[in-house]
């Protein structure tokens, strides 16, 4: 089965990088092949994939409204005798569709990641957003929702029952197995003490993730209480404003986007003195430069985490809350304020994991607590702070959300949307994210607004 997928950007987001992880499981059984478009922003995530082996072209759409990019993306999706386009986020949405049915593609489908209450994509959801997605929705044939919470909200807006099916993110846990020496070099490359409690903040660095709640949080923690923040994002000058405001820049790293995986070259960096807690992963420490494979792997996601000794997750309005699984997996105590992935399971499933409210007061009081007890006592498993080399088991939580089932599901749904079934015999997990735990998964260019390029294949 060819498939092609459809996306708006691929930078360093959970989305972006949720495509790439379900391309590396689905070749794994070469039952489907797929190859991708981005519309605009090739980036990181890009590179990835074509290191993975998938063909990436870049449409070169140069705004919102640049219509010439669907005779583009046609010509593309008709030469590519695709059985199936899938569609991801929403400008990827309406003119993926449109492009699909122009070229007579018999299945397409749309994954649903960021549609919330009030926000999608971290903008502000209006009349005229929902009235051009809902009429788009209506030229596939189905709508891939990441979690019962989002599926419930689509069915709100008037999307069909039966065209809503239920496929949760993943996560390749084994990639974020806490590993001792990971994290002190990666403390080492930022400049950490190995005795500072690091508080982590993982997401894109928009409004909607209310990061600005763990920096006035920190200011009523000790000073060896360091808040370490991974992504990027337009809210980022307003963070580092609101650190120098409270007195916090040398408690606050900025570590910008991070990937799965390391990147594919390495940029020299400027070393700081050691236990600058200013530095930013991949700066140098110590007394020598770090070899390239060691600022390499202090610059992906999982080594950050390790950094870590809790993860904070103070937004109010998640569509799934990967972020939330990912600390999980990598044996940290949780504190969120949303996360539809947990709270569709029962609390047993992630005894590490707490909710808590979105204000600094409570976020304040509940890190204090946690500090507090690793340093001055014993308690149960499920609320102690992790201390140097010590973490929590991963829960069933993340085994529940293994790559692998994502990936089973997606291709159930492709077969049963190119056999023409969807609308009379829906999968018969279409309510929910299936219980049984399979084995685990297994371990530069530009814009160009003339018209579309390739990012190559790796032989």
């Amino acid at each position: 089965m060819r498939v092609l997928q459809v996306i708006t950007g691929l930078g360093v987001g959970g989305a972006e990088q949720q495509v790439r992880l379900l391309l590396r499981q689905l070749r794994v059984d070469g039952a489907v092949e797929c190859d991708v478009v981005t519309l605009t922003h090739p980036g990181p995530v890009a590179e990835g994939l074509a290191a993975d082996g998938v063909r990436v072209t870049h449409i070169g759409m140069a705004g919102n409204r640049d219509a010439t990019v669907l005779p583009r993306l046609t010509r593309l999706i008709r030469a590519g005798r695709y059985d199936v386009v899938h569609t991801h986020l929403y400008r990827a949405c309406l003119y993926g569709r449109v492009a699909a049915r122009l070229a007579g593609v018999r299945a397409v489908l749309a994954t649903e990641h960021s549609l919330g209450e009030t926000l999608m994509e971290g903008r502000p959801i209006t009349p005229g957003v929902r009235a051009l997605y809902l009429a788009s929705e209506r030229l596939g044939h189905a709508t891939v929702a990441v979690s019962p919470t989002v599926a419930a909200r689509l069915r709100r807006w008037g999307v069909p029952a039966h065209r809503v099916h239920i496929v949760p993110n993943g996560i390749d846990a084994a990639r974020f197995r806490f590993d001792p020496a990971v994290r002190h070099r990666a403390r080492r490359l930022l400049g950490l003490p190995e005795d500072a409690c690091v508080i982590g903040g993982v997401g894109r660095l928009a409004p909607g993730k209310r990061f600005e709640i763990l920096l006035h949080a920190l200011t009523a923690l000790p000073n060896q209480c360091v808040l370490l923040l991974v992504g990027g994002g337009p809210e980022e000058d307003a963070l580092r404003h609101t650190a120098r405001r409270l007195g916090l820049v040398d408690r606050v790293i900025f570590a910008g986007e991070r990937p799965y995986l390391p990147p594919l070259t390495v940029p020299p960096r400027t070393p700081r003195a050691p236990h600058d807690p200013r530095a930013t992963a991949g700066d140098g420490a110590g007394a020598g430069l770090p070899s390239a494979s060691e600022l390499a792997a202090a610059r992906t996601l999982p080594a950050l985490l390790a950094a870590m000794d809790v993860l904070a997750a103070p937004s109010q309005e998640e569509t799934f809350g990967l972020a939330v699984i990912e600390g999980l997996a990598a044996g940290l105590p949780v504190l969120y304020a949303a996360c539809p992935a947990l709270q569709d399971l029962p609390p047993s499933a992630a005894p590490g994991a707490r909710r808590i409210a979105s204000t600094p007061q409570a976020f304040a009081r509940a890190l204090y607590h946690l500090y507090a007890e690793a340093r001055n006592g014993p308690q149960p498993q499920a609320a102690r702070l992790p201390q140097g080399t010590h973490r929590l088991p991963v829960p069933d939580a993340v085994r529940h959300y293994a790559i692998t089932r994502t990936a089973d599901r997606l291709k159930r749904i492709y077969a049963t949307t190119v056999a023409g079934t969807h609308a009379t015999a829906p999968p018969p997990a279409d309510t929910g994210p299936p219980t049984t735990t399979p084995a685990p998964a297994q371990d530069r260019t530009t814009p160009n607004a003339g018209g579309p390029t390739s990012l190559g294949v790796t032989p």
